[in-house]
């Protein structure tokens, strides 16, 4: 009986080096593509929030003309989805809501709600002051995306928002320079 003896040179693998060589391309090129997937991610949420925020202006710019005034602080942004109550007068009665769609308020996309004030506090003007907490959740931090006109410590206007008002008939062919789209 003759046995036969394996070759061993054709069931040859990759070495060890080899491996490693291929597992630090991997690693060096998921380096370099990663962070410019998180900075569009950011920049979108960014963009979405300011957007969202414009929306709002829209929205409550119908709700002021049928309601004939913005709803108070305590009203909040609820005032577009949520009928009042008879409490209010005919203030339901004028109601010709909701003003946004879905017959929800959305969140930011941080997961935060909107916040809202009227009187302005923030901002110069009649318009309400609506803002997001930003990435970080937090309230009055640099990160906060609002509707006013922020200044910096140059002098040069915020990223967003207009201290005139905001809600006068040509809203929709000024928001793009409204909310920071313009000369980038």
């Amino acid at each position: 009986m003759n046995q036969r003896k394996p070759n061993r040179k054709k069931q040859r693998g990759f070495t060890l080096m080899e491996l490693l060589v291929v597992l630090g391309i991997l690693v060096l090129l998921i380096a370099i593509v990663t962070p410019r997937i998180i900075g569009t991610q950011e920049k979108a949420d960014l963009k979405a929030t300011q957007i969202q925020i414009g929306s709002f202006k829209g929205a409550l710019e119908r709700y002021t003309l049928e309601m004939r005034g913005f709803p108070k602080s305590e009203q909040g942004l609820k005032a577009l989805v949520s009928k009042p109550s008879d409490d209010q007068g005919n203030a339901g009665q004028k109601w010709d809501g909701p003003y946004v769609n879905d017959n929800v308020l959305p969140s930011d996309p941080w997961g935060n709600e909107y916040q809202y004030e009227y009187p302005p506090v923030n901002g110069k003007g009649k318009s309400p002051d609506i803002w997001s907490y930003g990435p970080d959740g937090e309230d009055g931090t640099d990160d906060d995306i609002v509707s006013w006109r922020k200044s910096s410590e140059d002098g040069e206007a915020g990223e967003f928002g207009s201290d005139d008002g905001g809600f006068g008939s040509d809203m929709d062919a000024d928001m793009g320079d409204d909310m920071g789209f313009g000369d980038e």
